[in-house]
């Protein structure tokens, strides 16, 4: 993991087409935000989890319902 300080105000650039800026810092949160080409998702980490949990719930559970359907 690379670990950098930024200052408010102060940006990142990841991939040449993705900025991450911080705009806001209040105690021990972080306000950050995020330009970046429409086709590239972003989600909170924990939604990102959940989404994939789903995904695969999802997956799992087709697979019984075409077994199912066989029959």
């Amino acid at each position: 993991m690379l670990a950098l300080t930024r200052k408010k105000g102060e940006a990142l650039v990841l991939n040449n087409n993705i900025e991450v800026t911080v705009l806001e810092v209040k105690g021990d949160q972080v306000k950050i935000g995020i330009q970046a080409p429409k086709d590239v998702s972003i989600y909170r980490k924990e939604i990102y989890l959940q989404i994939q949990k789903e995904n695969e719930e999802a997956m799992n559970n087709a697979g019984i319902e075409e077994l199912k359907n066989l029959f």
